[in-house]
């Protein structure tokens, strides 16, 4: 029997990108998809996607998750409805791509409310019923750039590293109360999901703009597989040791390999809403 057979699962960001791969995946393989997303459309789209790939309806909830209040009151609609969920996978999140000094006070309170404090509304929100039941999994997709900082990411590269030791922390507290809750970590380098539209790489057989397809397939088997840790590619698995080099070192090595320039020319997506990184 899969992993997901007859388990809720709550994904945020699920309207498209990873969200919805991961979503559809999890869906044939008999979970309960609780869909939340900030776009309506999106969102009304993959739930039919998702009935007609698993023959079953599942829910689905706009939701601004930056805001604790939007998250406290779809979580009390989820539980009412259908009961919390068993699997929390945190995937909403959005980039802003711009040099530090550009960044508005609104874009990075933005970003920041995105893709870090919406951990904590949810987390809040589910972990509690989690504990009680020591079973559940809590799923965090952060990113290589919450493991090295880069150009034009000041405000990105802050809160995925917020997320990054968000999880860090979650897991060894669990360990302690509950250590049947699993937690996993997703580092993925960019993804060509649109959200990081325009970011290079200087060698992408080191370094690849990873395939959205992959990534999804990938996440779902390290959630699947109750792996703690998934990075994406195995290159950046060598940051901790490049971290053990002087700082102009490790500044060379990061800018030789292409990184500190890949958001030159970065456009992202138009719109400005949540994306699946």
């Amino acid at each position: 029997m899969s992993y997901f057979e007859g388990k809720r699962i709550l994904i945020t960001g699920a309207g498209s990108g990873l969200g919805r791969r991961m979503a559809l995946s999890m869906a044939r393989e008999g979970g309960s998809i609780i869909a939340w997303d900030i776009n309506a459309e999106a969102l009304e789209k993959v739930l039919s996607e998702l009935k007609m790939a698993s023959g079953r309806e599942h829910m689905g909830t706009v939701c601004d998750v930056s805001t604790s209040k939007a998250v406290y009151q779809a979580a009390d609609t989820i539980k009412g409805a259908a009961g919390p969920p068993d699997i929390l996978i945190n995937n909403a999140g959005l980039v802003s791509g711009k040099p530090f000094l550009e960044c508005s006070d609104a874009e990075i309170r933005r970003t920041m409310g995105v893709n870090t404090m919406a951990l904590f509304w949810t987390a809040k929100a589910f972990l509690p019923e989690m504990i009680h039941r020591n079973a559940g999994h809590i799923v965090t997709v952060a990113s290589a750039a919450g493991l090295v900082g880069t150009a034009r990411l000041a405000d990105y590269c802050a809160s995925k590293y917020a997320a990054v030791g968000f999880d860090e922390s979650i897991r060894a507290e669990l360990k302690q109360v509950a250590p049947g809750v699993n937690t996993t970590v997703i580092c993925p380098y960019y993804i060509n999901t649109g959200m990081f539209r325009g970011a290079k790489t200087r060698f992408s057989w080191l370094l690849p703009i990873l395939d959205e397809r992959y990534a999804a397939d990938r996440m779902v088997d390290a959630i699947r597989r109750r792996r703690p840790r998934l990075i994406m590619p195995p290159l950046v698995y060598t940051v901790p040791l490049l971290r053990l080099m002087p700082v102009a070192v490790f500044d060379w090595v990061v800018t030789f390999l292409g990184v500190n320039a890949s958001m030159h020319d970065f456009k992202g997506r138009k719109e400005d809403a949540h994306d699946r990184s």
